[in-house]
């Protein structure tokens, strides 16, 4: 059986990181070990196999979470065009609950790293029970106005009488019920800061597995289910997520061995909710610039007609879901330089990074020749009209170039806010996809005549930048000095 490499001791960046973990330790052992959340502590031992502990984990929690809306899509097309069309709308309004979610993630996840390197795990018991208390009360000021103008928000999102009609017993429990997505993303949050990515990955199995078996017994009326139609897709996704959010109470306040919270935890505590606060409020701002350069870039590709859009679509499809493993190692860096900092070791934070960078390198390297070699074979698999599919394999060329300069830009952005530099990935996205994306995804677009394909380039060379700046900034070391 293949095993693990070398340790490495040697301190320097990127190019002379070398991939560390015991000598005699099998990758199917770490890979057991990272599943069961039996590898022990990450602050503490040979750096590759600490990273690795933490991805795997948060690569297949992720990947469950893509998996909601996938499935509720997936059923609830049978019932017609204007059931889906009311659960895409909804899950377009959805997409700002989740932006709250990830912003507020990238706080919780920090100060939860950071006090349990510390060994402080009072302190991140207070931190995770602030999140849950702030969690509870944004959920509350969503749900109540959104259940009410519900109709009003489909109408506003394009809806006609007929969506509206089918889709607003779906919309309403949705986003009635947000508390279960808040604190499912925020209570993952926590565990992941506190190590413990295998118990963040459970609850969600636990989510899907009861999603995927309710959907259709709910939707359609098997056995001696009512028939609920589309309000049965949202019952059934209420009641997985809230399965999981019960599952994660329970852990977090009897069973974790890592972080847990007492009553007094929620009670507020406002020095601690002030810099949660702080940290999130400009996590999500960071959020919201990442995904708003989407519909920049949207609004561009539609001027190329509408074929040139469906195109887009595919390829963008395509390229989110294969970076989401990417997104796992990320996290799992965050982590890691959070908890190294907080054990006072900036040094191994460093190279937690940087071994992530590599990984990274690799794994997005491997799928960007997949991509560029099979891309007709890809796209053929999600339909489209002959133009729309070859604007899509032109796009999923053009953009795969650009993986290997994305994996670093990835892991450096999350280590930077597991580090609790907030601000620098914040500014950043600014720079690199509002004020140089966009303006040059229109320039090659339209002056240059290039159409869709000038979007594609925009997009690759604006990945490019953000990662050779974040490299920059990075090795300069200001992010080690941050406070959380």
């Amino acid at each position: 059986m293949e095993e693990v490499g070398q340790p490495h001791s040697q301190d320097s960046p990127a190019s002379s990181v070398s991939l560390e973990s015991p000598p005699t330790e099998s990758w199917w052992n770490v890979f057991v070990h990272a599943v069961r959340g039996t590898g022990g502590d990450p602050t503490k031992g040979p750096i590759q196999r600490a990273v690795i502990l933490l991805a795997i984990p948060m690569v297949l929690e992720m990947v469950m979470e893509s998996l909601f809306a996938v499935v509720d899509i997936y059923f609830v097309s049978k019932l017609g065009d204007a059931a889906m069309a009311g659960v895409a709308l909804t899950e377009s309004v959805l997409s700002l609950i989740y932006t709250v979610a990830l912003g507020l993630s990238i706080g919780v996840t920090a100060m939860v790293a950071r006090r349990i390197g510390e060994d402080d795990p009072e302190g991140a018991a207070r931190a995770a029970g602030q999140a849950i208390l702030l969690g509870l009360l944004l959920a509350i000021g969503f749900a109540i106005p959104s259940v009410i103008y519900a109709p009003e928000i489909l109408q506003i999102m394009g809806a006609d009488e007929n969506v509206i009609a089918i889709g607003l017993p779906y919309t309403r429990i949705l986003l009635g019920g947000n508390v279960v997505i808040l604190l499912l993303f925020l209570q993952n949050a926590a565990f992941r800061g506190a190590g413990d990515a295998a118990i963040a990955m459970r609850v969600l199995w636990i989510a899907n597995g009861l999603n995927i078996i309710l959907d259709p017994l709910l939707i359609f009326g098997i056995g001696p289910f009512p028939e609920m139609g589309v309000q049965g897709a949202a019952i059934a996704t209420t009641i997985g997520r809230g399965t999981a959010v019960l599952i994660q109470v329970y852990v977090l306040f009897r069973r974790s061995k890592l972080i847990r919270i007492r009553l007094a935890d929620l009670k507020i505590q406002f020095g601690v909710m002030v810099r949660l606060v702080r940290l999130s409020a400009t996590g999500m701002l960071q959020i919201f610039i990442a995904s708003a350069s989407w519909i920049g870039l949207i609004r561009v590709t539609a001027m190329s007609g509408a074929e040139a859009l469906a195109g887009y679509v595919i390829a963008i499809r395509i390229i989110l879901f294969a970076i989401l493993p990417a997104w796992g190692l990320s996290n799992a860096a965050a982590t890691m330089v959070g908890q190294s900092l907080g054990a006072g070791d900036p040094a191994r934070a460093e190279r937690s990074a940087w071994i992530s960078c590599k990984l990274n390198f690799i794994f997005l390297g491997v799928i960007s020749v997949f991509f560029i070699a099979f891309a007709p074979m890809i796209v053929g698999l999600f339909g489209g009209t002959s133009t729309a599919s070859e604007v899509a394999i032109t796009g999923l060329r053009i953009v795969s170039i650009g993986f290997v300069f994305y994996g670093y830009g990835m892991v450096l952005t999350a280590a930077f806010n597991g580090a609790g530099a907030v601000w620098t990935p914040t500014i950043l996205n600014f720079f690199c996809f509002w004020a140089w994306e966009i303006p040059l995804a229109w320039g090659l677009s339209v002056i240059g005549g290039l159409g869709s394909t000038g979007v594609f380039i925009a997009m690759t060379v604006s990945f490019s930048t953000l990662a050779v700046v974040s490299v920059v900034l990075f090795r300069r070391g200001s992010w080690k000095l941050a406070t959380v």
